[in-house]
């Protein structure tokens, strides 16, 4: 039986996508790769965030979330942010219709130029975490999208 983890998603099964990596013992969380060469451009007030593919799918218990944080030099370095600050991948999220659960990173480019990301290069960071809820949740809906699909 499998508890968490990694997988590749569906139609990346052979683009060389690198399951995410613990760079050390104590590391809390799994670095995680662009999938493909993405450009970031500059970032102005009313643009949509850029959607950097992962070719990245996570399976885990039902009570366990994937938090998927910027990566601590993505500022500095590469000039991105998360406009959302994290990325909350629920369990349900794995293997749904829209797109396999697919994982993408949700970015912008605060530099004042294009930023090229290419193919492997670490983008995000992301932790495994259980979740708890409260005496009087009822929550019966399921999951029928990606982006947007628990208000469906």
């Amino acid at each position: 039986m499998k508890t968490r983890g990694f997988e590749i998603a569906a139609g990346w099964e052979d683009k060389g996508i690198n399951l995410p990596i613990r760079k050390t013992t104590n590391s809390a969380a799994y670095d995680i790769e662009a999938a493909e060469d993405t450009v970031l451009p500059v970032f102005k007030i009313g643009d949509k965030p850029t959607l950097i593919k992962t070719g990245l799918k996570a399976y885990m218990q039902s009570d366990e979330v994937l938090i998927v944080v910027p990566r601590s030099s993505g500022p500095k370095k590469q000039g991105i942010l998360f406009p959302h600050s994290m990325g909350v991948i629920d369990s349900d999220y794995y293997g749904n219709i829209d797109n396999d659960g697919h994982i993408f990173i949700q970015c912008i480019n605060i530099k004042d130029e294009e930023v090229y990301i290419k193919k492997g290069e670490p983008i995000a960071q992301a932790m495994f975490q259980k979740y708890l809820t409260t005496d009087n949740d009822n929550a019966t809906g399921t999951r029928i999208g990606g982006f947007g699909s628990t208000d469906k």
